[in-house]
């Protein structure tokens, strides 16, 4: 379920996306909190109005866009390498990341995505793993030579680093 920089203020853009989800939420509810920043994607979960554990992976939008992405719109061959580095840093995380959780984000570049996924504006998007699938194949479109135009995507690494995160973290994590 989804509605909707620099590395020493991840923590704080992280936690202020906390408290903003937290507050709308009934305080016994168990969530995680998804922050993709540009150098490290953070999940804050537990229940009540604080989180109880953050979980940081060293990967974020940037990082993925500037380390694997050399072409714009990146090719096919820099999105697999890109999603091993992301799978190796979910599987890392894993252990870390209770499976009991319903995903929510206050990042306005996810909310974009939900959009761009077919999912109406609302004060509560709900953004499902097949949507992002679906928008990710589009991008894999893009990639494998599809003009960038008839996908309805942005061109940017750094939208595309985002979309791939997300996809699977979703995707692995069963979320």
């Amino acid at each position: 379920t989804f509605f909707m920089i620099t590395v020493p203020d991840i923590e704080n853009e992280a936690r202020q996306g906390d408290r903003s989800v937290r507050s709308t939420l009934p305080p016994t509810t168990r969530i995680g909190v998804l922050h993709i920043g540009a150098r490290q994607t953070t999940v804050a979960f537990g229940d009540g109005f604080a989180a109880e554990r953050t979980v940081t992976l060293t990967i974020g939008a940037q990082t993925i866009a500037d380390g694997y992405f050399e072409h714009v719109p990146a090719t096919a061959l820099e999105l697999e390498n890109a999603i091993a580095t992301v799978e190796d840093e979910i599987a890392r995380a894993r252990p870390s990341l209770p499976g009991d959780l319903a995903l929510h984000t206050a990042d306005a570049p996810l909310c974009e995505i939900a959009r761009l996924a077919g999912v109406a504006e609302s004060a509560t998007m709900i953004l499902s793993r097949d949507a992002v699938e679906q928008t990710f194949e589009r991008l894999a479109a893009v990639a494998l030579g599809r003009p960038a135009a008839r996908s309805g995507l942005p061109t940017g690494n750094e939208f595309a680093a985002r979309l791939l995160i997300l996809r699977e973290f979703m995707h692995h994590l069963q979320f």
